[in-house]
């Protein structure tokens, strides 16, 4: 029980860097960020980023499957901890 929680915190924690290294890039590209709203210009962050590395490299960068990864992988290890607490 406490692995999975430990994992699932891992996996919020490598899911917010990402987010936040994303919205670095993207200010560096020159987009307006707003740190109050921080999840929600995080998200939108991400599909910016996505569309960039995507026009400028031809691929999705990395730090938006390093976001997208992780946090279902919290999700599904919630998912799984909460059933088994509660089966």
């Amino acid at each position: 029980m406490v692995v999975a929680i430990a994992l699932v915190v891992c996996c919020v924690v490598w899911a917010v860097v990402a987010g936040l290294l994303a919205m670095s890039f993207c200010q560096r590209r020159g987009i307006r960020v707003n740190p109050v709203f921080l999840s929600i210009g995080m998200l939108n962050c991400l599909s910016q980023y996505r569309k960039l590395t995507r026009a400028e490299t031809g691929y999705i960068g990395p730090l938006f499957y390093h976001y997208v990864i992780p946090i279902n992988a919290a999700l599904v290890l919630l998912v799984v901890l909460l059933a088994v607490r509660f089966a």
